[in-house]
């Protein structure tokens, strides 16, 4: 929860501060990009927490180098649960627990992004991107009134296709929707579990500015 609320605190100065100074809001509408989404997330090919969910968040804003080629920075975080009913774990050999569980994903993923748009003076912008850099991830298990979790850092890659719509002709403002599979090589060890790597899909949806 902390993570989280630093995350929305950060995501709010960075706002306020873009649209506060008139300089920066004239690049943003004119070269650069900013995208503020909800994000749901889709566990692929793990069972320790594989219920897809949306609590999660994206910011991607950057500077488009010629009209196609922009490159920037991004963060996004996701959480993902899983109920693991009551069982008896052995925890070695001579040492068992038995327990119901509540397993819970946490991911932060933080870098660059780079993105190719293909039709720079259209309503409507399609693009392609690929997002790179480290992830933190926060792998917990839930038990009566103890926890027991595995921080890591990994490397993350992401490639993403997504499209702007924006409302009217000054560009202001748009929708902005993406589609996106992620890789980390985060690995954590949880009671008799184990976790290595972690494949994401899902989508994201927002206000582009």
């Amino acid at each position: 929860m902390k993570n989280i609320n630093k995350i929305i605190i950060s995501a709010l100065l960075l706002v306020s501060l873009l649209f506060v100074s008139p300089a920066a809001k004239a690049q943003i509408t004119n070269n650069g990009y900013l995208d503020i989404d909800w994000q749901f997330n889709i566990p692929i090919n793990t069972d320790f927490a594989d219920k897809a969910a949306g609590w999660g968040m994206s910011l991607d804003g950057g500077y488009y180098l010629t009209d196609n080629v922009g490159i920037g920075a991004f963060m996004t975080y996701s959480t993902n649960n899983q109920y693991i009913e009551r069982q008896t774990l052995m925890l070695t050999e001579t040492s068992a627990l038995t327990t119901d569980q509540q397993h819970s994903i946490f991911q932060l993923p933080f870098g660059v992004s780079v993105r190719y748009r293909f039709v720079p003076d259209a309503i409507v912008k399609p693009y392609l991107a690929v997002k790179l850099g480290p992830e933190f991830s926060k792998v917990s298990s839930y038990y009566n009134s103890f926890t027991s979790r595995d921080k890591s850092w990994g490397f993350y890659v992401c490639p993403e296709v997504g499209t702007t719509f924006y409302f009217t002709s000054s560009q202001t403002v748009g929708l902005h929707v993406a589609l996106y599979y992620s890789y980390a090589t985060n690995k954590s060890e949880v009671l008799t579990y184990s976790v290595k790597g972690l494949n994401n899909a899902g989508f994201r949806l927002g206000l582009s500015f």
